[in-house]
């Protein structure tokens, strides 16, 4: 049974989908940009500040399911440019100390909203 995932403290969707979904196992979120609960789009700011705004509301809509970043299985990273990737990077090792999860990283034609990075993830239940 899939269950809808909603929490003040993340973005809320501005579209037709889910912060996140969840089935008895796994949690899907949908693709995260560097916004905040206020809605500002920090699309100016570099790349690792955007990184960790897009993964701290992953971190909430995890937390609101009951999970955390240690739950996480795969993450998708789309960047608008692969040159930030060592930025990038930089930041996101800061949220996975240890056993970090599978992921992706793409460099893709455009981001929504001129952001430079999207970050989607999974996460399971099980231990």
């Amino acid at each position: 049974m899939k269950e809808v995932v909603d929490t003040t403290d993340a973005p809320a969707a501005v579209g037709a989908y889910s912060q996140a979904t969840m089935t008895d196992d796994l949690l899907l979120t949908a693709g995260q940009l560097p916004l905040t609960t206020e809605g500002e789009l920090l699309d100016k700011a570099p790349v690792g500040q955007q990184t960790r705004q897009c993964l701290e509301n992953i971190e909430a809509i995890l937390d609101s399911a009951g999970l955390e970043i240690e739950s996480l299985i795969k993450v998708n990273v789309f960047l608008n440019d692969m040159a930030d990737f060592d930025d990038f990077n930089d930041a996101y090792a800061e949220f996975f100390s240890k056993a970090p999860p599978a992921r992706s990283a793409i460099e893709v034609a455009a981001v929504p909203k001129g952001a430079a990075i999207e970050i989607e993830a999974i996460a399971t239940r099980s231990p």
